[in-house]
């Protein structure tokens, strides 16, 4: 899948570039004591660069890694690093995109669900402590629930608003007008929001790794 990213779209989308301001330094430490009252781990990092660092380390030698689709991770470098650096990973990603057959391909895809680690992002992160994220199949963040031993959630501080309120606000009247022109694009449709998780809690502990990049990154 060629690389995408925001900027190849931005002409192509009506949206208020509000939603993508970044939150006051009260606002980003509010955020994260309310992800972590939530039960979710969080690490701040400063650029693209150190978010990749952080995941790279997070992730131990022999563990299966799949992901779903995301320009965050795209534009932080992981993807190049999955698919052609130097790690001692199982790269359940190129494992499935490597079939032809599209209904192995997609059985072999409802198994990754379940790797040890899954990395992806958010669509919009409340400061009360929510996750907002959505696709059309549900492909992308059909692990986040429960099938992934390990999740990681890569996002920009741009995504960072006030409640869960806003943030489905953000899904729906910013991200997903990004994320129809790119499937129009890479699979010749259009994209519709329509399974949508609202993630406000984690209960097994360590599972899920929120990292918040002092970037804009994706949409």
């Amino acid at each position: 899948m060629s690389d995408q990213q925001k900027a190849d779209y931005i002409d192509d989308v009506d949206v208020d570039d509000a939603w993508d301001e970044h939150p006051s330094d009260a606002e980003l430490e509010e955020a994260v004591e309310n992800l972590e009252e939530s039960g979710f781990d969080v690490e701040v990092v400063a650029d693209a660069k150190a978010a990749l660092d952080y995941v790279v380390d997070a992730i131990p030698s022999g563990a299966s890694v799949m992901n779903g689709h995301s320009t965050t991770l795209e534009e932080i470098g992981f993807m190049s690093h999955l698919n052609e650096g130097d790690h001692e990973w199982e790269n359940r990603y190129g494992e499935v995109f490597s079939i032809d057959d599209d209904e192995a391909r997609a059985a072999a895809r409802r198994e990754a669900q379940a790797s040890d680690y899954f990395l992806g992002s958010a669509n919009a992160i409340g400061r009360d402590g929510t996750l907002v994220a959505a696709d059309l199949s549900g492909s992308r963040m059909g692990a986040y629930p429960f099938a992934a031993k390990h999740l990681l959630v890569v996002a920009g501080v741009n995504k960072v608003v006030a409640d869960e309120d806003a943030a489905r606000e953000r899904l729906h009247e910013y991200a997903y007008a990004f994320e129809n022109e790119r499937a129009q694009e890479a699979y010749g449709v259009e994209s519709y929001p329509s399974k949508e998780l609202v993630y406000r809690q984690e209960g097994t502990e360590g599972r899920t790794t929120v990292v918040l990049v002092e970037e804009t990154l994706g949409y």
